[in-house]
């Protein structure tokens, strides 16, 4: 390494740390968990005040008639009060809880303002509410089972890591789902001749209620295939009853038959189900038409995501039918498998919008991985974490994290509930960011990724792939801009000052910087 690396970034403590991995060779690899001490590593997010902060999207999307249910998102000192100016009729507000529900029956776009009190000052953000055919305008905000259980997970430990995401104040930044992946599965059978839990999920119904009522929502998981991939019971049968034999290899993810794709979509309607993740390959826009469908005449609002590997010949289906969809295979908590997922979201950015978003896998930060042994604390190096959630964000792409929520540390929390950095993934303009600049050398990239914001300004990141700390910089006529223009630190929510025509930044190997560029337009 030629360039030394930037105290501003670390401090004296931090670069002592960074000094003792480079000296062992082993920045940007799989390190030993003893060198992540994440007490002794930067969290750029300052402490959340206690005077009321409204968080979460500006925008939110429910069909006519379908059961509403938005949890305002509201860091502060409890306890706090909430009221809405303008709450349309058909909804409820819990002033304790800042929960809404109740049904909208017709359709239309309803302007309201969100307030929140505590003991130490009030809070307000304009939020609008749209009825119509679409739903997830922002991306989803939560937690899956996969990345830390696998085969693992119960009942049990999906309602402690629901406990978890109130307790530790991440609902209160907008992290709200709670989804269910692979292995819940039984036989077909009840009213609807649905999938019914195995004896992990003795109460589906149950758990559906109780994370409701901590004002968060649930996920559940299924494929179109007679057989999942972990060798549970598949949407579809040989049988025209649908009935299922547990079968074993590849020659059992294959499409049965029968499909059940409406028997199911009404079963997890009746429980309660908001959002399904659907895994299968090659993703077929047959069969995400037919579950499509079926999901839309269940009654009930279910976020859609399809997974995995999208195929890019069928983007414009999945925008159309689908709210997110994979773009590549699973993801690992090493530099390979994040640093991969990066560039190739370039070409699927057309088809990112509100309500359909790529999505280039789950959150692989915190403690992951659980699913032989008790896990560990991702491999991923700091800077590599920052550059994770940095990109996801730019990249407007659904946040699932996949870590033991019972097990969050300070620096975990910090990469999870900067409200500034969410506020870009959430962006009510819907864009995903693209590459305006940067450098290569030895196939080694420096890149600028910029994309406007609805208040008018721009987020612009400085991504970092090669082993050497470099300085990355941005013109503004990269961006269509002229003349100063102010410069906030988003990560650390520092304004650092305005810049005539450019602005440049010491970015660390492996790491990402992400900047708002220009003066707001309107208060949001």
């Amino acid at each position: 390494m030629n360039q030394p690396y930037s105290f501003f970034k670390i401090g004296f403590t931090g670069a002592l740390i960074f000094a003792a991995i480079m000296s062992a060779g082993l920045y940007g690899q799989t390190s030993p968990d003893v060198l992540f001490d994440s007490s002794r590593v930067e969290i750029r997010t300052p402490k959340v005040p206690d005077t009321p902060r409204l968080n979460g999207p500006h925008i939110f999307g429910v069909r006519p008639s379908s059961p509403f249910l938005y949890s305002i998102p509201a860091s502060g000192q409890r306890p706090m009060q909430f009221s809405v100016d303008n709450l349309p009729a058909g909804l409820t507000l819990d002033p304790n809880t800042g929960q809404i529900t109740g049904k909208l029956m017709h359709a239309g776009t309803y302007d309201v303002v969100l307030r929140a009190k505590n003991a130490l000052g009030s809070s307000e953000r304009k939020f609008r509410i749209i009825a119509g055919d679409k739903i997830a305008l922002t991306p989803a905000l939560g937690w899956n089972s996969w990345n830390i259980w696998a085969a693992k997970v119960n009942q049990e430990k999906v309602l402690a890591c629901a406990k978890a995401i109130v307790s530790s104040g991440l609902s209160q930044h907008g992290w709200t789902y709670v989804n269910i992946d692979d292995t819940w599965q039984g036989q077909r059978g009840g009213p609807f001749k649905g999938i019914q839990p195995n004896q992990k999920f003795p109460d589906m119904k149950g758990l559906a209620d109780a994370i409701h009522g901590m004002g968060l929502k649930i996920g559940i998981y299924s494929t179109p295939w007679v057989t999942s991939y972990a060798g549970y019971c598949g949407g579809s049968s040989d049988s025209e009853d649908g009935t299922w034999t547990k079968q074993q290899g590849k020659g059992s993810r294959r499409d049965g038959k029968f499909p059940f794709a409406t028997n199911d979509a009404k079963q997890w309607a009746a429980w309660g189900i908001d959002y399904l993740k659907y895994d299968w390959n090659p993703c077929l826009p047959s069969e995400v038409a037919q579950m499509a469908n079926a999901l839309k005449a269940s009654g009930r609002d279910m976020v859609f995501s399809l997974s995995n590997s999208g195929k890019f010949q069928y983007a414009a289906d999945y925008a159309k039918l689908a709210n997110s969809w994979r773009t590549g295979g699973d993801i690992r908590d090493n530099w390979k498998s994040l640093d991969g997922r990066i560039s190739p979201q370039v070409k699927w950015a057309p088809f990112a919008g509100l309500g359909h978003r790529n999505d280039p896998d789950m959150l692989v930060v915190g403690h992951v991985f659980a699913w032989k042994d008790d896990g560990h604390a991702s491999h991923l190096t700091p800077d590599e974490q920052y550059t994770h959630i940095t990109m996801w964000a730019l990249l407007g792409a659904p946040m699932l994290m996949g870590n033991d929520m019972e097990k969050l540390d300070p620096f975990t929390l910090g990469l999870l509930t900067n409200d500034e950095v969410l506020d870009i993934d959430q962006d009510s303009l819907g864009l995903q960011a693209v590459p305006v600049g940067g450098t290569k050398d030895d196939g080694k990239s420096t890149v600028v990724y910029a994309k406007k914001l609805d208040d008018g300004t721009q987020a612009v990141g400085f991504l970092n792939e090669t082993e050497s700390a470099a300085t990355i910089s941005v013109r503004w006529s990269a961006l269509g801009l002229s003349g100063n223009q102010p410069v906030r630190d988003v990560w650390r929510e520092k304004d650092l000052g305005t810049f005539p025509d450019h602005f440049e930044m010491r970015v660390a190997p492996h790491g990402t910087e992400l900047l708002k560029i220009g003066t707001p337009s309107s208060a949001q």
